[in-house]
This record gives C-alpha cells, sequence and structure tokens, in this order.
C-alpha cells in the first residue's frame, strides 16, 4: 500500500487532517520552499487524492518534476464550479437532456447529477434599456424578467431538481464579484479534512478570485459540465511565470492602471497558456481589491490565471466581507500548516519558469484601447488615436433639443461596469468625488453621452450612499441601472435615441469607455467603433469631456457654469480623501447584513412558479429552452479519415468567441431573426444572443454570424457570410443547411489565437451543429481548443512556418484528412484537380481527447459512462 502522507493541524476547538505536502516532498528530496504556490495547491490535491485511494494517474511524478514536465498530461478536478446565466442555462440544458438520454435507454435519470457544489449566479440578462434617471433600474429590472421568464422558470427547476445546484437570483450581483464577497471559503473542509478552495467557472474573468488566494479560472461551459459530473479534465503541467511587485503606486494612480499595465507587459511576454504567480515586497502595498482587479483581467494577459498567494491582505479582505471568526482562524491556520501562506523569504529560491519585475511607482495613468485590452495608451497619448480621422467631416446631431457638431472620438456611451473595477471601493469613492466636484461647479454629461452605472454588488449602493456620492454620480447621469454585467457583455443597450438615429441613418466613427475588461469591436454596441478600457473615476472624466480625442494633461476637460476651464487636476482627490472616505463608510457589517438575504432579494424571482420533477417538461413552443441533441450518441466510432470536405470560412488571425459564438443584439434579417419571426417573435421581443443561449436552434444560427467578421470566402462582405461551390453567395448558416443536404462535411482555415477571449461554448457547439468536422488554424486559444475536442470538432495546427498563404490554400478546393494520434495528413483538391498535400499537428492535446472525438463527444461519452 502506498505511504499516506496526512498531518494534522489545530483550529480554535477542532482538530483536522490534511494532505502534508512538505512531508511529501522531503521523502522525494525536494523542498515546499522552492514551489510557486500555485504548484502547491495542484500538489495537494493530487497527494490527497493519492491517500485516499483515488489517485488520477501520475500527478505526484509530474509535480514533483513539474518545471521539467510540461508535456506530460496531469488530471484535474476542482472542488466546485461556479456559472454564470449566460454560460450556465446551456449547461443545465445540456444535463436535462443527457437525463432524458439516459431514462431512453432504461437508466435513472438521477445519475446525471452535480456531485460537486455549484453555483449559478443569474447576472447577464439585465440590460440597459434606460438609462440616466431614477427609474432606469426598475425599469430595466421589469424587462429583464419579461424577457426571461422561460429561463428563469427552467432555472428554478434545476435547482429543485439536481442536487448540489444553488442558483443567486437575479440583480443581486454580479458572478465574479458574489465569489469574491461570499462564496469563496479559501480553505474548505469535509470529514474532519481541510483543503483548499478550487474552482472552475463558466466565464473566463473566473481568474478574478484569485486575487483572494483560490486557485481557479474559466473554462468553457462543455468542461465545466465534465467537472460538475466529477469528471477530471486533463491539463499540461503548467508553467509559471514569476512576477515581482516592488514599491509602490504613486498618488493618483488606480489600481485599473496597474492592472492595464500588467496586461500590456504580459502580453508582450507571452503567458498565454501559463499560470502567473504575483509575489515580492510591493504584495503588501496592494489591497485586495486591487488584486482582484489584476487577478480578474488573467484571460486579458491570456493567462491560465494570474494568482496572490494568501497573507495579511486576504485575512483583512475575510474579516471586511463578514466572513465568520471561525472561518478565518481556519484558513490561517491550514495556509500555515501547509506552506501555503505568503513568505517573503522564500523569494530569493522559490523557482519560476519565467520571470518578470514591475516597480510600482512607474505605473502611470492609462486606458486601453481601441479594439484590444492589452494595447495600452497613456493619457497623453490618446489624441494621436484619432489623427487619421481628422479630415472627417464633423457629424451634426440634435439630441435632447441641442445642437452639437461630434468628431471622431466623441463618446456614445461612458459606463462604470463590470466586476472588473466595481469589486473596488476605492476607485468608486473617487468617481463619486469627481462626481461631486463637477457637481459643485455646474458641470454636465453632454446629452449624446449615454451614462450607466452597474456594480457587482448591492454593498456598493450602500457604501456609496451611505457617503453620499450616489446622489452626486446621479446628477451626472450615472444612475444605477442594475447589479450585472451589462455595458460590458454587450447589454449596453441603445444610444441616446437622437444619436441611435443619426448613426443609423449615417454611420460614423462613435467611441465608448467603460470601466470593463473586454473591449473587442463591436462587443460592446454594434454602432461604437473604439471603445477603451477605464478606471471608474477616468470614465467618469472623459464622459464629463464628451470625447476621447482629448489630451487631459494639457486640455480641461470641461468648463464650470462661470464659464472657466475645468482641468484634471481641479477634480481628481487625494489618495488621502479616497482612505478617509474608505475608513468611514465601508464595514463588515454592510457585507453581512447583504449575504444574509442573498437568496431572497428578489421578489420577481421568488414568485415564479417551481416546477418540479426528475426530467423537464420541454416546451415545443419555446425560443428560449430546447432540448439539444448533444447526448445524441454516434452509431460507430468517429472516422479516422473524411473525405470530401468543403471550407465554411477562411478567416485571418486573431478571430475571437465573439466573432465566432452568438451574442449581443439578434438583427432582424439574419436568420436567427427569421427563425423567431417565424415563430411570431417581433424583433423588439427578440433579446440577446445571451438569452437565448438555451436553444440550439437561434444558437446555430448566430454562430460565425458576428457583423465584424471577414470571411475571405465572400470578399466586399463582413459578416456572417460565405460563398458555395457554385459562387452563390450565401449566409454562413444557410450555406451549412446546403452542405448538410449533400451529406458534405466542413473545415474552417484560420490565422493565429483562434478561438481567444471569453470562454464560450457555443463557439464549439455552434460550429459542431452547423457541420464542421476540423478546423485547421495556426494557433488556437487554450480554452477553445479545449471546447473543441470535448465536441468532437478536429484542431488542427499548421506546422511551423506553414499558413494557408504559405500552402496556397484558397478555400475553394475539397480537403481530405487522415488523422493519426499526433499528425494529420491533409490533401486539398483545387477545382483544376491540382492536388496539395500538407502535414498538421492534432491538437488533441490529452489522451481524454481522442476519447471525447471517438464517441462523438464528451456528453455522449457521459451518457454512455452513467448507464454502465
Amino acid at each position: 500500500m502506498a505511504q499516506i502522507y496526512e498531518n494534522t493541524f489545530q483550529s480554535g476547538d477542532q482538530t483536522y487532517k490534511y494532505a502534508d505536502i512538505s512531508a511529501f516532498l522531503g521523502d522525494h528530496h525536494a523542498q515546499v520552499d522552492t514551489l510557486p504556490y500555485t504548484i502547491r495547491i495542484l500538489l495537494e490535491a493530487a497527494l490527497r487524492r493519492a491517500n485516499q485511494g483515488l489517485a488520477l494517474g501520475d500527478e505526484l511524478n509530474a509535480l514533483l518534476s513539474w518545471d521539467n514536465a510540461h508535456d506530460q498530461d496531469i488530471a484535474y478536478q476542482p472542488e466546485r464550479v461556479i456559472l454564470q446565466d449566460f454560460t450556465g442555462v446551456p449547461a443545465i440544458v445540456d444535463l436535462a437532456a443527457m437525463r432524458d438520454a439516459v431514462v431512453a435507454q432504461g437508466g435513472d435519470a438521477t445519475s446525471i447529477n452535480p456531485s460537486v457544489p455549484v453555483d449559478l449566479v443569474i447576472d447577464h440578462s439585465v440590460q440597459v434599456d434606460k438609462a440616466g434617471n431614477d427609474e432606469a433600474f426598475a425599469f430595466n429590472v421589469k424587462r429583464e424578467f419579461e424577457r426571461n421568464q422561460e429561463r428563469y422558470t427552467f432555472l428554478k427547476w434545476a435547482q429543485n431538481s439536481f442536487s448540489n445546484l444553488q442558483v443567486v437570483p437575479p440583480d443581486t450581483g454580479i458572478i465574479h464579484q458574489i465569489n469574491l464577497e461570499r462564496l469563496a471559503q479559501v480553505v474548505m473542509t469535509k470529514d474532519g479534512l481541510a483543503f483548499p478552495d478550487t474552482l472552475v467557472g463558466t466565464d473566463s474573468h473566473t481568474t478574478m478570485i484569485n486575487g483572494l488566494g483560490v486557485l481557479g479560472w474559466g473554462v468553457g461551459g462543455i468542461e465545466a459540465e465534465a467537472n460538475m459530473l466529477g469528471e477530471a479534465t486533463l491539463m499540461q503541467t503548467p508553467k509559471v511565470v514569476g512576477v515581482n511587485l516592488s514599491g509602490r503606486l504613486q498618488p493618483g494612480v488606480t489600481a485599473t492602471d496597474l492592472t492595464l499595465t500588467l496586461t500590456h507587459l504580459l502580453r508582450e511576454h507571452g503567458v498565454v497558456g501559463k499560470f502567473v504567480e504575483y509575489y515580492g515586497v510591493g504584495l503588501s502595498n496592494l489591497p485586495l481589491a486591487y488584486r482582484a482587479t489584476i487577478a480578474n483581467m488573467a484571460p486579458e494577459y491570456g493567462a491560465t490565471c494570474g494568482y496572490f498567494p494568501i497573507d495579511s491582505q486576504t485575512i483583512d479582505y475575510l474579516k471586511l466581507t463578514g466572513r465568520s471568526a471561525k472561518q478565518i482562524a481556519l484558513v490561517q491556520a491550514y495556509a500555515d500548516a501547509n506552506h501555503l501562506a505568503y513568505k517573503p523569504v522564500e523569494d530569493d529560491i522559490r523557482h519560476y519558469s519565467e520571470n518578470l519585475e514591475l516597480d510600482l511607482s512607474t505605473v502611470k495613468p492609462s486606458v486601453a484601447g481601441p479594439t484590444r485590452p492589452q494595447d495600452l495608451v497613456y493619457l497623453a497619448d490618446l489624441p494621436k488615436q484619432f489623427d487619421d480621422r481628422r479630415d472627417l467631416e464633423a457629424f451634426p446631431v440634435a439630441v435632447a433639443g441641442k445642437h452639437f457638431d461630434l468628431h471622431p472620438g466623441a463618446l456614445g456611451l461612458a459606463a462604470i461596469t463590470s466586476c472588473t473595477n466595481t469589486s473596488n471601493p476605492q476607485v468608486l469613492f473617487a468617481a463619486g468625488l469627481i462626481a461631486q466636484k463637477a457637481r459643485e461647479l455646474g458641470m454636465q454629461v453632454p446629452e449624446y453621452v449615454k451614462t450607466s452605472f452597474s456594480p457587482g454588488s448591492r454593498v456598493v449602493s450602500d457604501y456609496l450612499t451611505a457617503a453620499g456620492l450616489q446622489a452626486d454620480l446621479d446628477a451626472l447621469g450615472f444612475n444605477l441601472t442594475g447589479y450585472g454585467c451589462m455595458t460590458c457583455i454587450g447589454n449596453s443597450g441603445a444610444l441616446q435615441d437622437d444619436l441611435q438615429a443619426a448613426v443609423e441613418a449615417k454611420p460614423y466613427p462613435l467611441a465608448a469607455v467603460e470601466s470593463a475588461n473586454r473591449n473587442f469591436t463591436g462587443r460592446v454596441n454594434p454602432k461604437i467603433t473604439d471603445t477603451y478600457l477605464a478606471s471608474p473615476p477616468l470614465v467618469v472624466i472623459y464622459a464629463l469631456a464628451g470625447t476621447m480625442d482629448i489630451d487631459l494633461d494639457t486640455q480641461p476637460v470641461g468648463h464650470a457654469a462661470d464659464g472657466h476651464a475645468v482641468y484634471l487636476k481641479d477634480l481628481w482627490p487625494s489618495d488621502a480623501q479616497i482612505a478617509q472616505l474608505t475608513a468611514d463608510y465601508l464595514h463588515p457589517e454592510q457585507f453581512t447584513a447583504n449575504y444574509q438575504t442573498l437568496y431572497h432579494q428578489n421578489a420577481d424571482w421568488d414568485a415564479l412558479p417551481t416546477a418540479t420533477g426528475d426530467t423537464y417538461a420541454w416546451d415545443a413552443a419555446s425560443t428560449y429552452i430546447a432540448k439539444p441533441p448533444f447526448g445524441e450518441a454516434l452509431t460507430q466510432a468517429a472516422p479516422t479519415t473524411l473525405t470530401g470536405l468543403s471550407v465554411l470560412a477562411k478567416l485571418g488571425d486573431s478571430v475571437t468567441t465573439d466573432h465566432i459564438s452568438p451574442a449581443g443584439f439578434i438583427g432582424r434579417d439574419t436568420p436567427a431573426g427569421k427563425y423567431l419571426q417565424a415563430r411570431g417573435i417581433t424583433p423588439l421581443a427578440f433579446n440577446s444572443y445571451g438569452s437565448r443561449r438555451g436553444n440550439h436552434e437561434v444558437m446555430m444560427r448566430g454562430t460565425l454570424a458576428n457583423i465584424r467578421l471577414q470571411n475571405q470566402l465572400a470578399p466586399g462582405t463582413q459578416g456572417g457570410f460565405t460563398t458555395l461551390p457554385d459562387g452563390t453567395q450565401t449566409t454562413i448558416y444557410e450555406a451549412s443547411q446546403a452542405y448538410a443536404k449533400t451529406k458534405t462535411g466542413l473545415v474552417i482555415l484560420a490565422g493565429k489565437d483562434y478561438g481567444m477571449g471569453s470562454s464560450r461554448d457555443w463557439a464549439a457547439k455552434g460550429v459542431k451543429l452547423l457541420g464542421v468536422k476540423a478546423i485547421i488554424a495556426e494557433s488556437f486559444e487554450r480554452i477553445h481548443r479545449a471546447n473543441l475536442a470535448m465536441m468532437g470538432v478536429i484542431p488542427l495546427q499548421y506546422l511551423p512556418g506553414d499558413t494557408a498563404k504559405s500552402l496556397g490554400l484558397t478555400g475553394k478546393e475539397t480537403y481530405q484528412i487522415e488523422l493519426d494520434q499526433s499528425v494529420a495528413h491533409v490533401t486539398a483538391t483545387t477545382t483544376d484537380g491540382s492536388v496539395k498535400h500538407f502535414d498538421t499537428k492534432v491538437r488533441f492535446d490529452t489522451p481524454a481527447d481522442w476519447g471525447y472525438y471517438q464517441a462523438g463527444g464528451i456528453m455522449p461519452q457521459i451518457v454512455a459512462n452513467a448507464l454502465n
């Protein structure tokens, strides 16, 4: 019998057991102090399961030599899963469909059930239908329930039917902020055994929790479903990039500025698929909320996670947010006992795969944009962003009875929004103080700017109201619009009415500024050309200016009521003011009171009818919830030779999941819009793609239909179009249906970083339903590659030096693919009969990926397992 490495520690009057990583390492001639904290957590999980006789593979040996084992697979099974509703609804729909598949074959429906705690937070469905007044919040919530009653009724059934599933009602907060402020335990216990809190989530910004010393990252909904059902997933032993932080931030520099600086630095270095771990003397100068902001944007700098180890700031935050004294003592005792508490003395001997440094004192105020989060722009350099459009004529528009001549850079939207920054009281107090000063001076936001405020937690409203600052924000139009992921996810609603009508009649390059994490083209609003990420106080500043085409170092933000120029320095609060407000108006009692009623803060949710039963009663007329076909098993193993394949789309570099996955508005003339109208749904009631993610018929019609997608097979078009072999130009969906009639399998050709962006399961599910068998790209984003494999779609990567261009591929060829374990031999036959042969790497990176492919996807595989 293998040796058991188990020890005990005392917390309060209770003794707990734990998997002793130091003892294990000592017996294998290794020191715990040399390991990154993230590797220690992975090692603990592997050791704990080995102690219980549940070893998933050779993880222990791989982790012993972790920095020399990056080509080795390790099995990972998180302790809990967190979902938001856009990605959570289709995940639960899949589970319901799998129950049906099990029952149809004589099995027990309840064999499909989460085996770990699952929290689903409804936060992505509320939209900014109304903004800038006191009625906005109530109006938006009412519209939310009108649009989403079917989805919410389904989720109430799911909560009652599935064990281990808890649903957090809508309009209570954003998933990541609720996770940070309440759900995360840092250390968990079960049957007297203590272990680290670890998780995955169906949102890429699950990484925010790493700021609290909890290891977690985003996965596709498909992978999350596997983890929910107790399936381990395989990952390659990660490289860990250590970032040594020194010094302290200069006065007036915000956590957002630091985060954008790190995003740029880490993207430049290259951390895709790697763990990032922060350490150094600068940690003591970074409050937990700053760390959470940095950790939140790990997907933007490309890392799997951005981890901050447990230290005194962690404990202070647990106290601030009202965690119990018993839990706080447990965290401290366990972290000390099992070497997870940060020790600066280890910095010189701790080993990292790669090393970076940042002196916090060098960080400058900045924004990022106009289309990528990593594109850092210092404030003085912003006007240069618009130099190439200065010859455009002014855009005349009348809004609210006032005439304006707009120029490129004029703001259509200014939003304090998202989990990224609204978890940070310091930047919100700063935004409120700027609003207060502007109000005192009689300044106003220009009428053409749509302003909104959607904090991630109701506690934010508590402390801003207590400090008297919400009234000042309201005076500038930053009234509460909802507690949800709104503008950042594309739920920004229309622009101000008159401006919306004007740009629909004649497009013009407008800008947006948001305190968020994503600014891909067309994401926040289809009428916005340039989107900049900024701290909440800078959002208020730029809203007052009405434009991003301004040098705040030298130009006035605007003018006071008496006509004198007002500059940035006249409005910006001191760090001392912000610190005083934080001390005076932020208290643990606010968090305790809020979270005591978390599950009963929404009377509309409580009033919804509650269905019961082990299987769901599908409504054939529903356009929100439909039974998907993913649980249906193949009648035979998937082929290793695929022939007669046509190219559905030929795409360039940096095609994001925003381009692939249906998101945002549904156009009336799109395939999805036509489908809904054929079922009696008017365009006003379309809602968003995100709200209809539980209906595969809508979603497959919206796949590869983004208005910014450029398919090289349909030159001269932008959007979801392609060209059939006979020269007919049509939508990608309609083309896929034409190919399906002739049983023609499909291929997508792509460039670098295919699938970068949010962890959207529908980016993989959608192409699967369109009939895509393989995607040949120069490189893949981590989560999307895994999702494709789990859906049984083959990710193929060109060999070094090869590209579609270098190989002379036009996309008009017919393809044959012959698979083996590592290489696919591809034959492309042109219309004139000439043949091109080339090899590609099969990106089934783990043995499990081959199993998924042979079973037709992970869901048929899970159904088969449940029946055995």
